[in-house]
């Protein structure tokens, strides 16, 4: 596949050559990538993205064509250049598995490596997690909507490019989509590709009953045929229920029938269209809806009453609709000096702005006698954490603030996985076990957190460790300010 070293940000190299030049590119250093802010001003984001970064990684070198170009530019060395023609990763990277639900502040990603590996890639592994996460999280604000219902993604079309379309299609389905009409996203991963039909297919014909019926001759199972290109009710839906009579009367009606509605309003053709099938004899054909859906309007559709089962959602699905991205970060939280780690953090007068110090792991709890999510917490790389202990959380912007679990209440679960070892990607679960978990990921999840309007938001904990450390750091660097001043 094609090198992927170019996939950055011109500072990034600027800054490496700059390092490589005093010496320092090879220090080994930590960073970790959270985000700030849920999209759509929802109450969780779900991971995903991780597929499409370690292919990024595996990939990640400059080929002659690249050193050539870099060269054109006039600015490095030649030595520079011969460093990055051998450049490969070598360090690790921790990684929350993809269908994870999380939320602000929490680790997604630590990476370990040196300087130069963590500013070329920084901002490769930031694009692919930033869109694959917001996909991600669009489908499964739409899915908790839709409840059991078919969802169908056929964005491609509409996609900001073929990339963001394969890669899209992919995340839907971890958000809880049945199937895409990406044929290469079917290809390439294994997932189901659907479709009926478009408006050209009837269009192709003098009469929409012929081309139902040429249809039908092709394919003869999931027959959904498009009733919306002349009018749904008076043509649509009688050419429909006199096509599926034919095959009743030989024996030939499928399992899956039932028709598409692509425009008009959709809650009073449905429900028109669900009787005329009724009355017919054909109470279980399917009625599907599209036409620039998305969590809202289908919300709205049902409280209406539509008898719509099955949604094909494309636009407002594959464009994030609503959020234009995820606004995920990249931040050193600790380098190495003279062999010991040394933990370090961006202070701003933003307070949201300041990050966490330090190696640091990620533990999700739960309620035993449910299974319900109860809080994460971000700590320490090294500290103890026990289920026949009691824990206690300290709001960090309000220490009056506490929770106590008690010893045997609740289960609890590191988040970071070993994603690349050593430069070497681990193996990954397959795309159906990654629904599998997303699922039931979801169903930890408390109803209050996925409201599209006004939810819940999960606090994250940081531990007394960790916000200690903190405030050392800050109390060091404003000692040191005013020292020099």
């Amino acid at each position: 596949m094609k090198s992927t070293g170019l996939v950055t940000d011109f500072y990034q190299i600027s800054m490496t050559y700059a390092l490589f030049r005093l010496g320092r590119h090879k220090n080994q250093v930590v960073f970790d990538r959270f985000y700030r802010q849920n999209p759509f001003g929802g109450g969780y984001t779900v991971v995903a993205g991780l597929s499409h970064l370690t292919e990024f990684v595996n990939n990640f070198r400059y080929d002659e064509e690249d050193i050539a170009y870099l060269r054109s530019l006039g600015i490095f060395s030649e030595e520079f250049l011969s460093y990055l023609a051998g450049f490969r990763f070598h360090g690790d990277i921790y990684a929350v598995p993809e269908g994870t639900v999380v939320f602000p502040g929490e680790l997604l990603l630590r990476f370990h490596g040196t300087t130069a590996e963590a500013m070329l890639m920084e901002t490769g592994l930031s694009m692919i997690m930033n869109h694959e996460s917001l996909i991600a999280t669009k489908a499964r604000r739409i899915r908790t909507v839709v409840g059991s219902d078919a969802l169908m993604e056929f964005g491609l079309r509409r996609a900001q490019g073929q990339s963001a379309g394969l890669w899209g299609a992919r995340s839907a389905m971890i958000g809880g989509f049945n199937g895409t009409s990406n044929v290469e996203a079917g290809q390439r991963f294994h997932i189901p590709v659907l479709g009926t039909m478009a408006h050209s297919w009837v269009m192709s014909f003098d009469h929409e009953i012929d081309a139902f019926r040429e249809y039908v001759k092709c394919y003869h199972e999931n027959l959904i045929l498009l009733a919306d290109t002349y009018n749904v009710l008076e043509i649509g839906v009688p050419d429909a229920i006199t096509v599926f009579h034919e095959l009743k009367a030989q024996g030939k009606l499928p399992k899956v029938y039932g028709i598409r509605i692509d425009s008009g309003d959709l809650a009073y053709l449905s429900k028109e269209a669900k009787r005329m099938f009724t009355e017919a004899g054909l109470p279980d054909a399917i009625i599907s809806g599209s036409n620039d859906l998305d969590e809202y309007l289908i919300q709205s559709l049902k409280h209406q009453g539509a008898t719509i089962t099955s949604w094909g959602v494309g636009t407002k699905c594959i464009t994030a609709d609503g959020s234009s991205a995820l606004g995920g970060v990249f931040k050193m939280s600790a380098r190495w000096e003279d062999g010991k780690v040394q933990p370090v953090m961006k202070i701003s007068e933003d307070v949201h702005k300041i990050t966490n110090p330090g190696i640091k792991e990620v533990y999700r709890f739960y309620r035993k006698d449910n299974g319900k999510m109860i809080t994460d917490l971000v700590c320490l790389q090294g500290e103890e954490i026990r289920e026949d202990r009691d824990v206690v959380f300290v709001t960090e912007a309000a220490p009056w603030r506490k929770k106590h679990l008690r010893a045997g209440s609740f289960t609890v679960r590191p988040l970071l996985k070993p994603l690349i070892q050593k430069g070497k990607a681990v193996k990954l679960p397959e795309i159906s076990e990654i629904i599998d978990y997303a699922n039931q990921e979801m169903a930890t999840l408390w109803p209050e957190y996925t409201r599209l309007v006004n939810p819940d938001i999960m606090e994250v904990n940081l531990s007394c460790r960790l916000q200690e450390l903190k405030k050392e750091i800050i109390a060091r660097e404003l000692a040191d300010k005013h020292h020099l001043t």
